[in-house]
């Protein structure tokens, strides 16, 4: 296959232009395009690159086409109500870097394979810092040799990559680190408002919080990897154990009158797989409860 060497970049946001300001100093001939024509303008002189005046304009000279769009309704209306597949060559190739719907992805991958062009989902991990500085972790999902002829380009914008598997995969896999932020994320600071209610420092929850709840003490480091993966199932810590401690959480914030909707939650999950497992068990194999329920085993 041909070397890429002409990027088209769509969407110049902050978390675009950084991106897209790291495949230019890294030497390859950029594209832009934004919705906003000044962004567009602004980029293009920074940067010594060309400025489309539509998205389908950047599909006249592009070998690659990346975006870094909002979602995959908006990917779909550039490729193919605005104009963009029916500018790129046979041969080229498109990366959604966003972050879109796993199905949409497949959907898309598969109108555009019909005219001869590739379709990878390669969202990213960071934020606008890493992306500043071409650290961020990409995951990638799509044809293995198409994957590695782009990865130049991902070299250029991060640190890691991160292969998924089919198309669709890392949009799935982005979904669910997003998810697993998102959830702890709240579960702190729900717990740290119950503990304040009860009358913690902050300070010292914080602190707290980050020597015993990160590191080596973070549950995929310290369970999931070494005894959820293996099946050792040896942390030495029954079920039960774990499911009265959460217990003791909830029934704390019901005593300072704090809200409490996750750790309620997780109270009734644990106590739930004690029911269904056996409290005696050791408290990693609560993995078994999801996987019954899945039908699919990690």
């Amino acid at each position: 296959m041909v070397n890429i060497k002409n990027i088209g970049f769509i969407g110049i946001g902050n978390m675009g232009a950084a991106m897209a300001g790291q495949l230019a100093h890294k030497g390859f001939a950029m594209t832009v395009y934004d919705a906003n024509p000044a962004v567009t303008e602004a980029f293009a002189r920074q940067y010594n690159a060309r400025a489309a005046r539509t998205a389908e304009e950047v599909g006249e000279e592009s070998d690659a086409v990346i975006f870094m769009l909002p979602n995959d309704l908006v990917v779909r209306r550039v490729l193919f109500e605005e104009g963009l597949a029916s500018r790129l060559a046979p041969g080229s190739v498109a990366i959604d870097m966003g972050t879109s719907a796993p199905a949409a992805t497949r959907a898309i991958g598969a109108e555009l394979a019909t005219i001869g062009i590739g379709y990878l989902d390669a969202p990213v991990m960071g934020g606008v810092v890493f992306a500043k500085d071409a650290s961020l972790d990409i995951m990638a999902g799509g044809n293995a040799a198409l994957i590695e002829r782009c990865r130049p380009l991902f070299d250029a914008m991060g640190r890691k990559l991160w292969l998924c598997g089919e198309l669709g995969s890392a949009h799935v896999l982005k979904a669910m680190t997003n998810y697993i932020n998102a959830s702890a994320f709240i579960s702190v600071l729900e717990a740290m408002v119950i503990g304040r209610k009860f009358g913690l420092d902050t300070t010292v929850m914080a602190e707290a919080i980050d020597a015993m709840c990160n590191g080596r003490q973070h549950p995929i480091i310290k369970k999931v990897i070494p005894q959820v993966l293996t099946r050792k199932y040896g942390t030495g810590m029954a079920m039960q154990l774990i499911a009265k401690d959460v217990k003791i959480a909830v029934d704390s914030a019901h005593s300072v009158g704090a809200a409490a909707p996750l750790a309620e939650a997780t109270a009734r999950l644990w106590s739930a797989a004690c029911d269904q497992l056996g409290g005696t068990r050791d408290h990693s194999e609560i993995i078994r409860y999801w996987e019954v329920a899945s039908g699919v085993e990690l």
